[in-house]
């Protein structure tokens, strides 16, 4: 019987550092059995996402890391050793094989814990400009695998491996015509899905309540709105649907989430509109989907553009500013994007070159290596794409 490879993964605070990690343990669990603990923080993402598949999970104080000076700064400073403190003990009574760090300020202590305990760290960095957290904790780690090789420039680490960003299997394999059936839509007017990402994004969500009668005169809508417990949102487009004619009613899906339905929804989507975090981009482009990206301002190295740049430099997809993106800019652009659907989903497709399709597995394959102290290329060209 097998010794199985004991993982502690440290990432989160939202999905676009939980779900590449949940694509990653998929792949590995083809090749080795696993025993997993999930660190994260008390109320992230990520903690709810491991519940629901069954995962330990060990939560550890975690403050945020910000650049200007606030009270809260300082709450959160002090935060940090607590976390470390956390991590390491965590380490010290787990003794995982491997510590699999993705992202987000929870990563920070967790990569610390790890080293000071002398285990080896993988970290993996998703978007094309490194953040934060994953620039103060790349130096300690054994390898960081980036998911676009612009990123490279952002990081000091000892090796670094472009090995793309891996997409959930799920996603890859939708069926449009049960999106539509579930749903209930139909196949005369073509599908828009807007996603805001997993807590939503409030300008977004208020841009297409204002437009809704416009838009679902000629579309119809899968909107992923967010919890209202973040931004309140639900209640207000659930009322602005309810003023619509029965007709345009049923044109209009709105919910805080999609879990089980997405893959089909991507199947179905003619359009998608959202933020541009780097697994929605990673995503859109492996299914070929043409995109409008209105990314998030004020992230730290304004990510988000970065990360849309990446589909938009190659046409795939379209960039608006938010500061841009009013009913009247949103309705226009949908209505000469749905004119041409061949055009349309030509562009989407531009995308495709641009995601490594075996990302996870390796991913998986690097982690495996790293648990058994095996030497890594820090750039095996003739593995790689772009």
């Amino acid at each position: 019987m097998r010794t199985p490879l004991r993982i502690a993964i440290g990432g989160g605070g939202t999905g676009g550092h939980t779900f590449p990690a949940l694509a990653t343990l998929e792949a590995l669990a083809g090749l080795a059995e696993l025993d997993i603990l999930w660190i994260g923080s008390r109320r992230g993402t990520e903690r709810q996402v491991a519940r629901e598949r069954g995962l330990r999970y060990r939560w550890i104080p975690t403050g945020k890391l910000r650049r200007e000076l606030t009270p809260r700064t300082l709450v959160d400073l002090a935060l940090i050793p607590l976390g470390v403190a956390g991590a390491y003990y965590t380490m010290r009574t787990f003794r995982p094989d491997i510590v699999f760090a993705t992202g987000g300020y929870v990563s920070v202590p967790v990569v610390i814990g790890a080293w000071l305990a002398r285990l080896p760290i993988v970290i993996h960095e998703q978007t094309a400009v490194a953040g934060l957290a994953t620039r103060i904790a790349a130096p300690l780690a054994d390898v960081v695998a980036i998911s676009w090789e612009s990123t490279r420039a952002y990081l000091r680490a000892r090796t670094i491996v472009h090995t793309g960003l891996p997409i959930r299997r799920d996603l890859l394999g939708g069926d449009a015509d049960r999106a539509r059936q579930n749903l209930g839509l139909t196949d005369d007017l073509p599908i828009v899905y807007i996603t805001g990402g997993a807590l939503g994004a409030h300008a977004i969500n208020e841009t297409v309540r204002q437009s809704l009668p416009q838009l679902l005169a000629m579309t119809q809508l899968v909107h992923q709105c967010g919890p209202a417990s973040v931004n309140g949102d639900l209640p207000r487009l659930q009322q602005a649907r309810a003023q619509l004619p029965e007709y345009l009613q049923r044109r209009y899906v709105v919910r805080e989430r999609f879990d089980n339905e997405l893959a089909d929804i991507y199947a179905a989507a003619n359009l998608v509109i959202g933020r541009a975090g780097a697994s929605t981009v990673a995503e859109i482009a492996a299914l070929g989907k043409p995109a409008l990206f209105i990314p998030l301002p004020g992230a730290r190295g304004d990510e988000q553009t970065a990360n849309a740049r990446l589909l938009a430099d190659r046409g795939a997809a379209i960039i608006v500013p938010q500061e841009e993106f009013t009913p009247c800019r949103l309705v226009e652009l949908v209505r000469h994007l749905l004119d041409d659907p061949a055009q349309l989903r030509a562009t989407g497709e531009l995308g495709r070159s641009l995601v490594i399709p075996d990302a996870a597995e390796r991913l998986a394959m690097l982690i495996l290596r790293v648990a058994h102290r095996e030497r890594v290329d820090p750039a095996p060209r003739a593995q790689l794409k772009n």
